[in-house]
C-alpha cells in the first residue's frame, strides 16, 4: 500500500520545508491550508502558488470561526504584535493547532492518508503550548481514539532550531526555494520579510547561524 500524507501548510518557511520533506518520505502528498481571517491574504496565495509549483493537491478550509473566538495580532489590525516577558505573545491563537490538526486528520482519513505532517517546533518557539511535543503526542492518541484510525502526526522540525531548519531545507535541495518563495513575516512581506517582526528576526538569526557554520559570508 502506498504511504500518503497530508501536510498542514501555511506557505511559510517551516511548513514549506515540511512539504519538501514529506515529498521525499511519502509516495503521495496533499496539503491543507486554513483560512482563519489572517491579516495577509498573501499567505493564502503564497501557499496555493507553492502547492501548484510542487504539483501537490491543495485544500483550503474555512476556519473563520477561530477569528471570532480568539482575537489576536495575526488576524486583527488593531492588536499590536507584542511579546512581553512572562506572557504569551499577542500572536498566539488559542486552540489553533488543536483545531488545525484535528481538521487535517479528518481530511486525511477522507483521502486515505495515515500521516499528518506539521511544522511545529519546541526548540525555537515563543512559548506556544500547542507547539510542545507532549501536546502532539497526546493529540495523536486522541485522534486515533476519536476516529478509530491509526494516524501518525509527524513533526520533522520538533527538535530543530531555526538554523537546523535551514540546514534541513538545504539537504532537501530546497534552500533557495524556501528563502525566496515563502512568507513568514507577520507584516506580510515575502522572502526575507520586514526584518523587524519576531518571525523575521527568528528566521534571519537562524539563517545567519547556518550560513556562518557553512563559512558563507553574506554581502
Amino acid at each position: 500500500m502506498k504511504r500518503k500524507a497530508v501536510v498542514v501548510f501555511s506557505g511559510g518557511q517551516d511548513s514549506t520545508t515540511c512539504l519538501f520533506w514529506a515529498q521525499q518520505q511519502f509516495d503521495e502528498v496533499e496539503a491543507v491550508t486554513f483560512n482563519y481571517g489572517q491579516r495577509h491574504k498573501l499567505e493564502l496565495e503564497c501557499a496555493a502558488d507553492i502547492a501548484r509549483d510542487l504539483g501537490v493537491k491543495h485544500h483550503v478550509l474555512d476556519m473563520s470561526l477561530l477569528n471570532q473566538l480568539a482575537p489576536n495580532a495575526l488576524t486583527r489590525d488593531d492588536i499590536a504584535i507584542e511579546a512581553e516577558e512572562g506572557k504569551l505573545p499577542t500572536t498566539f491563537v488559542d486552540g489553533r493547532n488543536l483545531l488545525f490538526l484535528s481538521f487535517a486528520a479528518v481530511l486525511a482519513k477522507q483521502v486515505g492518508a495515515k500521516h499528518v505532517v506539521t511544522g511545529v517546533c519546541e526548540t525555537d518557539f515563543s512559548g506556544y503550548p500547542d507547539c510542545r511535543d507532549v501536546f502532539i503526542k497526546s493529540l495523536n492518541v486522541t485522534l486515533n481514539l476519536a476516529m478509530d484510525y491509526q494516524f501518525v502526526i509527524d513533526t520533522p522540525l520538533m527538535w530543530l532550531d531555526k538554523s537546523q531548519t535551514w540546514e534541513l531545507a538545504d539537504q532537501l535541495g530546497a534552500f533557495e526555494y524556501v528563502r525566496t518563495r515563502t512568507l513568514t513575516c507577520y507584516n506580510g512581506i515575502m522572502a526575507d520579510g520586514c526584518g523587524e517582526c519576531p518571525a523575521c528576526r527568528l528566521r534571519a538569526n537562524g539563517l545567519h547561524q547556518y550560513l556562518s557554520r557553512k563559512g558563507v559570508v553574506e554581502a
